[in-house]
């Protein structure tokens, strides 16, 4: 029980990141500076705390992981200002769990036995039909769902967020891996490094990307709490309850940031938020194996 309280905290945490942000407001790569710099922060205070070993290879690493991972956030706080959070982060989640999954599987052979395709396939697929009800829109009967939103961009946008994501998951989880608590300072970093290649150097800094610092610290905590997780209750269980934070954002999105939905938007969003959390538990019961 106390694994799964400690679950909770990442699936709440990362699944605020992106309300977070966007009530805080800024452009999306003032977000990403915001948020790395918060982050930065927290790393550095936990690296004081915990002093891990460091070698210059998990330094190396862990700052093209940290790049990476820029990517992929940028990318989505892009998706979310031509989307809106509450359709573009369960389809960001879900397309890192499709592809993630599929890597896994192919590339690395996490799926060995034959249940493990089973359920996989079938998960995936759960996912795709998810997809499909999330993004859909009632265009002929509203249009005043689609103001200010850019499907196409989003979903341009949504593509290299997602590759940024998977590649520096594959890279910590499957080609070189490090106690996080040791690769959190590097990874930082490489986070604060990327965001400013995104702002093109940009040193003036204004308010607002320091006001969003504060979304780094939901990231860090979110970090420490699924270290718990998959120490208390395993990393299925903890892998299966942090991507769940997606629910967390369509609900904040649409109640609190006002992203006007028609009622067979509702209705396809819940339809398509019930079948990412079924296909989510699922990969995580197949990773359980």
């Amino acid at each position: 029980m106390e694994g799964i309280l400690y679950a909770l905290v990442p699936m709440f945490a990362w699944g605020l990141i992106g309300f977070t942000s966007n009530k805080i407001g800024g452009t999306a790569n003032q977000q990403t500076l915001g948020l790395t710099l918060g982050a930065l922060f927290f790393a550095f205070v936990s690296w004081v705390i915990v002093q891990p070993e460091m070698s210059m290879t998990l330094w190396i690493v862990g700052i093209i992981g940290g790049l990476l991972w820029s990517v992929g956030q940028n990318g989505q706080f892009h998706a979310m200002k031509y989307m809106g959070v509450s359709v573009a982060q369960p389809l960001s989640s879900g397309s890192q769990l499709v592809l993630g999954s599929l890597i896994g599987a192919l590339a690395f052979q996490e799926w060995t036995k034959p249940i493990q395709f089973i359920l996989g396939i079938f998960a995936l697929i759960i996912l795709l039909i998810g997809f499909f009800f999330s993004s859909r829109r009632d265009t002929a009967n509203d249009t005043t769902s689609l103001e200010n939103r850019d499907f196409p961009k989003g979903f341009r946008a949504l593509t290299y967020s997602t590759l940024g994501y998977v590649s520096y998951a594959v890279l910590f989880n499957n080609i070189m891996k490090f106690e996080a608590l040791s690769v959190l300072l590097p990874m930082a970093i490489g986070m604060v490094l990327g965001a400013l290649l995104f702002m093109r150097c940009n040193l003036s800094y204004e308010p607002i990307i320091f006001k969003n610092a504060v979304v780094g610290l939901l990231w860090g905590t979110g970090n420490i709490f699924m270290l718990l997780a998959a120490a208390e209750a395993g990393l299925a269980i903890a892998f299966s309850f942090s991507q769940l934070g997606a629910v967390i954002s369509i609900v904040a999105g649409i109640l609190f940031l006002g992203e006007k939905k028609t009622k067979k938007e509702l209705q396809w969003i819940t339809i398509g938020t019930i079948l990412f959390v079924l296909g989510a538990i699922l990969l995580g019961i197949v990773k359980s194996y």
